[in-house]
């Protein structure tokens, strides 16, 4: 590979809504009430005439394999000329994003609902124009990187000296959790408690686009946190992303573009759970919240980056892509938790959906709940039937080099220590892990994919209703990583 003048191309679309459109992440379903600011996606294409990659970050919780196949089909439709197969998608993990769920729902709904199909044809379209937009506008440009330091998430599995799930009072909560020594979310004040599983990323990687005059033009932004200060909102909203865009465009101006990118989180959050109420106290003398709070440090860690990484702007760059589908280890179900499973759906099959009492909101949370309760089972009974005939996940992995830096793909929500691993085996001077990437193969969307001692520990992330690859596939998926990396430094 050689170095070639690189081309670069941005665009963006609002794919926000006023209609009262489905919003995921949570174990029921809530619907769109207002707009309380846009959900975007952005698209940025990188190319040198050698090879090409074409990104679009998505505010949202997840993407299937089905909508990635048809944003691509809608983007060949447009421009048979653009390499659809070179695009990476990811989503920031915002739960607070119109519905991209492609399977029907089997719940009543009493409120007035914007299908998700009506939402996901707007979608598609939306998507592959921004694409195809970044694409045909592609003009000489400079490229800059480097990192810089901001901390966005904490970890949020608990661990306790105990087993929990070994408590008096601990309770069932079949289709949903099981909990350990580990608790996503626990309650640290608590006699019991130990440490917090992981620790911290304290990183931004940034990557920045300029003219050739060397006016900024837009950057990457890639950090190990979902966007979800506001996840339990009935509101459309970008969550952190917004307040970031905000910043930027105020400090750089209104034509800056960012595109937003979560790096490996499966075991990271916004919340702080042992320092809540010093928290609560920052942020009322401050006047501040903690959207805002986080976006100023990513802020601060751009500016910082720039005043240094600017100083190196290449216009010419190796670009490489590597994009093939890897096989990796199914988390296996055992014969006690399929029989579990079995006598959990039962259960859940007895209880019948709520058609009277409450508000028709409250009967829309308690009946999305346990629709999910049950599919979650299902679906864990579904995989011990197919996974002696399917021990492996196919998964799409995207690899790039661009100059002295890398981005690698996965679909999970990836735990911290995988990245890491990536990382510091790398040849790249940095490495942009992007998780939450779409994925035309395998079925479905994104899940957790834990660390052994996650799996020991047990608790939401980390059990099977949470990972339908093992951790011995998680190592997999680093050494095919690594692979591809070393080939595009080889």
């Amino acid at each position: 590979m050689e170095e070639k003048q690189v081309l670069v191309g941005w665009s963006r679309r609002d794919v926000s809504t006023d209609q009262p459109v489905g919003i995921r992440g949570q174990f029921y379903l809530r619907l769109s009430e207002k707009v309380k600011d846009p959900v975007m996606v952005t698209a940025l294409t990188l190319d040198n005439g050698e090879d090409a990659a074409i990104f679009l970050s998505i505010d949202g919780v997840g993407i299937q394999a089905d909508i990635v196949r048809r944003i691509r089909e809608a983007v060949r439709q447009k421009d048979s000329g653009l390499p659809s197969e070179k695009i990476i998608f990811n989503v920031t993990h915002a739960h607070t994003g119109g519905d991209l769920y492609t399977a029907p729902d089997d719940f009543p709904c009493e409120l007035p609902r914007m299908s998700g199909a009506d939402y996901q044809v707007f979608f598609v379209e939306q998507s592959a124009l921004a694409i195809v937009e970044s694409w045909q506008t592609r003009q000489p440009g400079q490229l800059a990187w480097g990192f810089g330091y901001a901390t966005t998430g904490c970890s949020r599995r608990v661990v306790y000296f105990d087993d929990t799930s070994q408590r008096p009072d601990a309770a069932q909560k079949p289709g949903l959790m099981v909990n350990g020594h580990a608790v996503m979310y626990g309650n640290t004040n608590d006699t019991q408690f130990s440490h917090f599983e992981a620790g911290a990323d304290p990183y931004v990687h940034l990557l920045y686009t300029f003219t050739p005059a060397g006016k900024l033009t837009g950057a990457v932004v890639n950090v190990p946190c979902p966007s979800q200060c506001s996840m339990h909102e009935w509101n459309l909203t970008a969550d952190f992303w917004h307040e970031v865009r905000q910043n930027i465009r105020e400090q750089y101006g209104e034509e800056v573009f960012i595109l937003p990118q979560c790096a490996a989180a499966g075991d990271l959050e916004t919340i702080n759970l042992h320092c809540k109420a010093a928290l609560k106290r920052r942020l009322e003398l401050k006047g501040s919240t903690q959207r805002q709070e986080i976006a100023e440090r990513i802020c601060a860690a751009f500016s910082e980056v720039l005043t240094w990484a600017g100083k190196d702007r290449r216009d010419k760059v190796v670009l490489g892509h590597r994009v093939r589908t890897v096989q990796l280890s199914r988390q296996r179900i055992s014969q006690e938790v399929y029989e579990q499973e079995c006598a959990n759906l039962a259960r859940l099959q007895e209880q019948e959906f709520v058609l009277e009492g409450g508000t028709a909101r409250e009967r829309l949370i308690t009946n999305s709940r346990l629709s999910a309760q049950r599919n979650r089972c299902r679906r864990v009974i579904e995989r011990y039937k197919s996974q002696d005939a399917e021990p492996k996940l196919p998964m799409e992995l995207h690899v790039l080099r661009v100059g002295d830096i890398a981005f690698a793909s996965n679909r999970f929500e990836l735990y911290m220590d995988f990245m890491h691993r990536i990382q510091a085996r790398s040849p790249a001077l940095q490495t942009f892990i992007i998780q939450l990437a779409g994925s035309e193969v395998g079925s479905g969307g994104g899940s957790y994919l834990a660390t052994r001692r996650g799996v020991a520990g047990k608790g939401y992330s980390a059990t099977q209703y949470c990972n339908l690859v093992s951790p011995e596939g998680g190592q997999e998926l680093v050494e095919e990583t690594l692979a591809d990396l070393h080939a595009l430094w080889g």
